[in-house]
This record gives structure tokens, sequence and C-alpha cells, in this order.
């Protein structure tokens, strides 16, 4: 199961992890983003031993949705070494493009 990052816990689990993180920016009200939520899911499970899965609701931290630039979500943004890496935006992406990006962060 996919991690809840905020603003408060932001920093540590994901800027100062020593492994790739995905963050999904999502919303409740967002259709595309409940589509993709279980893929997101299912890849937080299969992932768990070498990378960090998460999900960042932009409605209760706009602080961090305009930080990375969110403007359209979902929006997937893969963090190393507390950098962002890549991005990727809308529902259109499988679980083996999401593994196989992280896998090839680690």
């Amino acid at each position: 199961m996919a991690k809840t990052y905020n603003e408060s816990n932001f920093d540590a689990e994901v800027l100062s992890s020593d492994k790739p993180v995905l963050v999904d920016f999502w919303a409740e009200w967002c259709g595309p983003c409940k589509m993709i939520s279980p893929l997101i899911d299912q890849l937080a499970d299969a992932v768990a031993d070498t990378a960090d899965v998460g999900k960042v609701e932009v409605d209760t931290n706009q602080s961090l949705a305009a930080k990375y630039g969110v403007r359209s979500i979902p929006c997937l943004l893969f963090f190393k070494n507390g950098e962002v890496v890549e991005t990727i935006t809308g529902a259109n992406v499988t679980l083996d493009q999401l593994k196989s990006t992280l896998e090839g962060l680690a």
C-alpha cells in the first residue's frame, strides 16, 4: 500500500530518502486519479524493498503541489536524492512502465 505524504512529513520521507521515491499528486474529486490509485498501491507493494511510493492529496497540501509545479493531476513525480528526475502527468500509465522507471533509478 502506498504511503501518505503531506507537508509535515514530505522532507523526511521523500527528500531525505536514500531510495528512489514515486509521489502521486492526486485529489479525491479526480476521476483519473481514482483510476490509477489501485495501480499505485500495487506498485508500492511490488517495489517495497528498493523504492518508496506514496501519495500527496493536493487540496490539503497546496503548498507542496505549488512547490513542484503540479498543474494537472494525476501527476507522478519520481525523486532521487531529493530531486525530481522524472515526471508523468495523466493516467495513461502501466504498472510495468512505473516499475521500470523506479528500478532504473535504484
